[in-house]
Formats: C-alpha cells, structure tokens, sequence
C-alpha cells in the first residue's frame, strides 16, 4: 500500500464530516470477512513473490543479455588466436600470391624469349630457350598451387573466426528473446497482481485525531505571482508512523469553480518542486515519530488574470504504515489570503509576496494543542469552519474538490493497496 492511496480524502476531511465523507467514499469502512481477507492476503502476497522472482529474472536475463553483448564488442581481445590465424594466414597468402603473380610473369617472359628466337638460331639456343620455359612453367604451376592453399588456409581461417563469432551472436539472439519472454511474464505477473488487487478489498482507514495539519501563509499574493505556504503535519499520538502526506487545494472566493491557482509542493526529502495533484498529494518519504512534525512547503502560483479577492487554501493530512494500518486526519486546515492587482509600472512597488521561508524538512517543534486563529489559518472540524469566507467555500469550490477526493478514495480502494 502506498500514502498516495489515501491522500485525496484529505480535502474531504477539511470541508466536510466524517459522516459525508464515509457515506460518499467508503475508503474507510471495514466491509470485508475475515476469512476472505486472510485468503485475499495470502493469494496478493503470492502474487508479489510472483513478481519479485519475474523481476530478478528479468534483471538476470538482462544481465547475461548485456555480458553476452559486451563479450561481442571485446570479441578480438578475448580470441587472440583465431585474429592471429587470420592475419598469418592473409599474410602466407599475399606472399603467395605475389610469388605466384612473380612466376607467372617469369614464365610468360620465357614464352616471350623462346617465340622471338631469330630464325637462324642453333639448335643449342633453342633448347635453352626451351628448357627455360619448362622450368618458369614448373614454377608457375608450383605457386599456383601454393597460392591455391594458402587461400584455402585463409578462407579456413575467416571461417574459423566467422563461425565464432556467429556462435556468439546465436547466444546473443538467445539472450534477447530471454530478455523478451522475462519481460513477458514480468508483465503478467503484474497484471495479475493488480487484477488481485483490484478485487482485494481495500484496508481499513480510520480517523484519527492524533494527526493535526495546519496551513500557514502571506496574506496577500499579487496577481501574476505566488506565495509559500508552510504545511505542518503532526504527530500527536504514542506510535511512530511510516509514512504521512496529505492534499491541498486552493480556489477564488470570488470565482471559486475556475483555476486561477496552480499549487506544487516541495519537502527536505523532495526538493524539487512537484504539482499537487488528487493523484500523489505530497509525502513526507520518512518516518514521523510521536510529537514531531514534518513541514510540506506549498507554493501557490496565482495567475494573473485571476480576479482581485480572497482566496483559500486548504489542507489535510493521512498517513500510512507498513503493515498496512492507515489512517486520516479528522479535521483539516485552512488559512485564507488576499489576491492583489499587480502594481502599475512607474510606482516602485514590486509584486511577490515576500515570504522567504526556507524550505520545510523535518520540525522539531513541540506538539502543541488548540487551534491557529483565522489570521494565520484555522481548523475545519465536523461542525463547519469559524471564517465568513468559508461557507462560500463549502458551498463552491471546496464541494467541488470534496466530490473529486472521494472519487479518487473510490479508485484507489478499488484499484488496490499499491496503486
């Protein structure tokens, strides 16, 4: 099970009730039988097992793929005698070659010499001339057939050297089709994992008033710039949790339905700036021990055809542990900020918000207990939020995201704990 299975119900937990809540996505309900959840587990954990060995095959296919491959490119270094056959032997046939190209010539000048005897020549010149034409042939023929098996030895030899290295690339050839069927069944071995999953009803989440968000923030962000939000996450409770996140959302009061807003977000352990989406959420990647916290920077980037007004932001926070115990916040956060028109050039005023906070990670502040006042932020509980500006948001935008984090709770639950 991963945190990003939960992290949409955090919205949902900052504007609404338990009860709406549950009744609009069951991600925290206990519907399954215990029998059925023991086989359920069984048969998952059989599956991952399944996957794990598809993947080292995998990897091991890979691996042997990529040492067969790297033996091929170093092929000369490692047959030294088959290149050296080959090149002695190309040698003994070029000399052979040119011997035999020597020969010929030789035999061809003493046919010359015999055909332009003069006629009055003496028997004695004659047969001289004669015998100096067997003995050119008799050489020629001879280096013929040198030449004739020194190319035969040469064409051995590239055989000898072709033949391994085609050797070689039958095992290659092997290799790549051990790569692909790894590959294979890797994939239906996951696909049977999430078809598992998929049918395995989802662990049971519980609220759990021990993990406390709070949103702090500018209070007035110019149009056209953005402003940095501090998410802290806190552990109130006696027990070490694996993993927290959490969601967040922002909206216009003024027009609450359209996106004026895009939201990343970024942590000690993540600090490249990533979108906030009903998808991932944010993490903390570690461990929160009890009465410790952990900080969540959240950039709000306000567009700058985004209407002059109050906004909202708001937040809410989950966790996940490795046994599978999960669990949500039962009240979220929010604080509210101004959206300002961008000054006009010549003024001397520039825009921005001014936070310079440095980048969250991990806090040491102690727990403490009650809520933020509505200045820097507050607390949405079961009975509704104290602002003015936050029935609006019930009723618009926040309804909006409610409805998009339940579904997003239906399809995690649905699609399984390591969706």
């Amino acid at each position: 099970m991963k945190i990003r299975r939960i992290l949409a119900t955090a919205v949902a937990a900052a504007v609404t009730t338990p009860v709406v809540l549950l009744s609009a996505a069951p991600a925290f309900a206990d519907t399954k039988p215990a029998a059925q959840t023991q086989e359920q587990k069984k048969t998952v954990k059989e599956l991952q097992l399944a996957v794990a060995k598809a993947q080292a095959a995998l990897d091991a296919a890979v691996a042997h793929h990529n040492e067969l491959q790297a033996a091929m490119d170093a092929f000369d270094e490692d047959h030294p005698d088959l290149v050296k056959a080959v090149e002695e032997a190309k040698k003994a046939a070029d000399e052979a070659k040119a011997a035999k190209a020597a020969a010929d010539q030789k035999a061809a000048d003493a046919q010359k010499a015999l055909d332009e005897l003069p006629a009055d020549a003496t028997e004695d010149q004659k047969a001289a001339a004669e015998k100096d034409l067997a003995d050119a042939q008799a050489t020629a023929a001879t280096a013929k057939t040198t030449a004739e098996a020194k190319n035969k030895d040469l064409a051995d030899a590239n055989d000898a050297y072709a033949d391994a290295r085609i050797a070689e690339l039958r095992k290659i050839g092997v290799a790549r089709k051990a790569v692909e069927d790894a590959k294979k069944a890797l994939d239906e071995a996951k696909k049977a994992l999430e078809k598992a999953l998929a049918e395995q009803p989802g662990e049971p989440c519980k609220e759990d008033p021990n993990l406390v968000t709070s949103v702090t923030g500018p209070k007035k962000i110019t149009a056209g710039s953005s402003g940095v939000f501090t998410i802290r996450i806190t552990n109130k409770g006696a027990v070490e949790l694996d993993e927290v996140g959490g969601y967040a959302e922002a909206f216009s009061v003024e027009s609450p339905t359209a996106k004026h807003f895009r939201l990343t977000w970024s942590s000690a352990n993540s600090p490249k700036w990533q979108p906030v989406t009903l998808d991932d959420g944010f993490s903390s990647l570690s461990a929160l021990k009890p009465g410790k916290s952990f900080d969540i920077k959240l950039k709000v980037a306000v567009d700058a055809k985004a209407p002059v007004g109050d906004g909202v932001v708001i937040v809410g926070s989950a966790y996940v542990n490795e046994d599978g115990s999960c669990g949500g916040a039962d009240e979220g956060a929010y604080t509210e900020f101004t959206v300002t028109k961008p000054a006009k050039p010549g003024t001397g005023t520039t825009g921005g918000n001014g936070n310079t906070t440095q980048q969250g990670g991990k806090s040491t502040t102690p727990v403490t207990t009650g809520t933020t006042g509505s200045t820097t932020g507050g607390k949405l509980a079961a009975t509704g939020a104290g602002s003015s500006t936050m029935p609006i948001a019930l009723t618009s935008a926040a309804a909006v995201a409610l409805g998009a984090g339940a579904m997003v709770v239906v399809r995690r639950r649905k699609a399984g704990a390591d969706a």
